[in-house]
């Protein structure tokens, strides 16, 4: 083979590349790369191999977020003397055996954490094994030093400190020391919330000393269910243990439990979804969509659900060793895994559209709080100073013409007694309230609040809210029986729009066409509107086709069509619903409160806003302090 000696290229030299093998230092370093990113992942690595040694009791210290000081100290099975070398060479783990990398019961198995961190930091283990004396070792930037004796009553100590102080170009991609400790919080909760048998303890120790105790939860008793909520009540808060659905769905083979917040209980961003694969905590797209496609009805675009959720299934139907820090997996059967969550979800929310979250009648209440309270003792209530407007009208009311107040109100019942206006017979009998979740209404006020009393309190609707649910659920009923019933227009309404637009729309004219809504071309970027969706009544079929094109702008290609047409009929819904600024008669209000009794869904309006707030009499004697 002759040697060519002209240059091919400016970087390339005339000497044939060597290809080497990397020294044990240089592997390590590469594989930190991948492992650790960041101190959480450290401490990631570091609290699962804690939990793999079967701890009860495990506490986190941090210093400077993590960059400075990590240490995790465990009460599990340790490490033996003449195992610690091993422990810190690279793919030595005790997790697996190497022969069935399908089938993996515990956190760790690729025996990379330990010696990665060890390049990257200064790493000191002390561990002890029952029956064993006590021993440590230490590594510096890939350098391991001897193993000694060491003082330790029981488990494992593992301290890293300066991570990265080996590859200073890592430490310009830390962040600030506020943001690491937040990431570190964040893992320590994940890991939490997988593990309620075990106790957390984290600390943050910068500046030396005991530090202080930024997040602890103790080791949980009791069934799956009872621990659980327990812990997320402790990591999410109570609130959302209050405003949350228990979810318990098992198909072929795979297991999802958990629990699911009301759409009522949502947040601004997908902060609060936490999701675990046989109780590792993942961020996997597919899943996040399909938390995000069970709530695609009860919440608008920009809300978004909290959930912790456990899907559990037999190692072999899901691979976890897609990527190295092991936050992704791959599911055999994706389909089924986003199924199962999309179906127990809706199943849940189904069953619980009375509950409307609590933390909506708590937040009524706490805005209600007579105000101007210093303390309970010496509470200054607001009628011992009553204004002007309210001396007025209780003038007016003490005045024989007691009648002329009324035509403040938007609308009344008065009940009168059957024997005349003072007559001793009872009043008439109204069905007993027991059976009724929602009560009878007693009076509407502001043209949109519809109040009622009930068995133990009182509810207040929002009737523009709520009939816009009762409207949306009609038209899905009638479109899943038989396509939506559709009224014929004297006139067919012609509706200007851009020729783009107009194409966009005639394109799904004929889903359209199940929903009531018949539309064709009129020429130009005209369309003409002939049928209307009769449930709808009177309605502007302008503003509507616009909304439509506002949703189909919104979503995008890239929902299904079913996706879509729901998006559309939850617009078509807010053009049928009763408007606030409507006086309803007293049988039109109970008949709304009935139908909202026996609608899916109805405690949340299509964005996810309350549709009503019940307050307990309770609550409300509480606001007057008459406990």
């Amino acid at each position: 083979m002759s040697h060519h000696t002209h240059n091919t290229g400016p970087n390339i030299s005339d000497a044939r590349p060597v290809i080497r093998q990397l020294d044990e230092a240089a592997i390590n370093r590469i594989a930190a790369g991948e492992v650790v990113e960041r101190p959480a992942s450290a401490v990631k690595e570091l609290v699962e191999n804690a939990i793999d040694a079967g701890a009860t009791r495990i506490g986190i210290e941090t210093a400077g977020g993590g960059k400075t000081l990590i240490r995790v100290t465990d009460d599990g099975c340790g490490i033996a003397p003449g195992d610690l070398a091993l422990a810190l060479s690279r793919h030595a783990t005790s997790k697996i055996d190497g022969s069935d990398l399908l089938n993996i019961h515990t956190f760790g198995f690729r025996g990379e954490a330990l010696p990665s961190l060890g390049a990257v930091g200064r790493l000191n283990i002390t561990s002890r094994v029952a029956g064993q004396d006590a021993a440590q070792i230490r590594v510096e930037g890939g350098t391991m030093g001897a193993v000694k004796p060491a003082a330790l009553r029981i488990g494992t100590v593992v301290e890293l400190r300066d991570l990265f102080y080996a590859t200073p170009a890592r430490l310009k991609f830390m962040r600030t020391d506020r943001a690491e400790a937040q990431a570190i919080n964040d893992v320590i909760k994940r890991l939490a919330m997988a593990e309620p048998s075990i106790g957390f303890t984290l600390r943050d120790v910068t500046g030396g000393g005991q530090g202080r105790v930024v997040f602890r939860a103790d080791a949980e008793n009791g069934d799956l269910f009872d621990a659980l909520q327990a812990r997320l009540a402790r990591v999410l808060g109570r609130e959302f243990a209050d405003n949350s659905l228990a979810i318990d769905a098992t198909r072929d083979g795979l297991r999802l439990f958990g629990y699911a917040a009301l759409p009522t209980y949502s947040r601004g961003a997908a902060v609060a979804q936490f999701l675990f694969v046989n109780g590792r905590p993942v961020k996997d797209r597919m899943l996040t969509g399909a938390l995000r496609a069970a709530y695609f009805d009860f919440l608008s675009r920009d809300r978004h659900p909290v959930a912790a959720l456990f899907l559990d299934c037999d190692p072999e139907l899901v691979d976890v060793n897609v990527h190295p820090a092991k936050s992704e997996v791959r599911f055999r059967d994706p389909g089924l895994a986003r199924g199962l969550i999309v179906s127990a979800l809706r199943h849940a929310l189904a069953g619980a559209g009375h509950r409307a979250s609590s933390t909506v009648a708590a937040g009524v209440l706490g805005a209600m709080t007579p105000e101007g309270a210093p303390d309970q003792g010496a509470r200054i209530y607001q009628m011992d100073r009553p204004s002007l407007g309210a001396r007025q009208a209780a003038y007016a009311a003490q005045a024989p013409g007691f009648a002329e107040m009324q035509n403040q109100f938007s609308g009344q019942l008065i009940e009168e007694p059957l024997g005349g206006p003072f007559g001793d017979t009872p009043p008439a009998q109204e069905p007993s309230l027991q059976k009724l979740p929602l009560g009878a209404a007693r009076g509407q006020v502001h043209e949109n609040y519809i109040i009622a009393q009930t068995e133990t309190g009182m509810v207040i609707v929002d009737q523009h809210a709520a009939h816009e649910r009762l409207v949306y659920e009609k038209l899905k009923r009638q479109m899943a029986e038989n396509g939506v019933a559709a009224q014929a227009l004297l006139i067919p309404e012609i509706v200007e729009l851009s020729e783009g637009d107009a194409a966009r729309v005639l394109e799904i004219a004929p889903e359209l066409a199940r929903l009531g809504l018949t539309i064709e071309p009129f020429g130009g970027g005209a369309v003409a509107v002939r049928e209307t969706p009769a449930i709808l009544g009177e309605v502007n079929a302008g503003a509507m086709i616009h909304d439509i094109l506002d949703e189909l702008a919104d979503l995008g290609s890239s929902q299904s069509v079913q996706a879509r047409i729901e998006a559309i009929l939850s617009r078509v819904a807010c053009h049928g619903s009763i408007r606030s600024g409507r006086r309803m008669r007293a049988e039109e209000m109970n008949a709304l409160l009935r139908e909202m009794e026996a609608t899916p869904h109805s405690g949340q309006c299509n964005h996810g806003r309350p549709t009503y707030v019940e307050l307990k009499l309770a609550d409300i004697e509480r606001l007057f302090g008459r406990t």
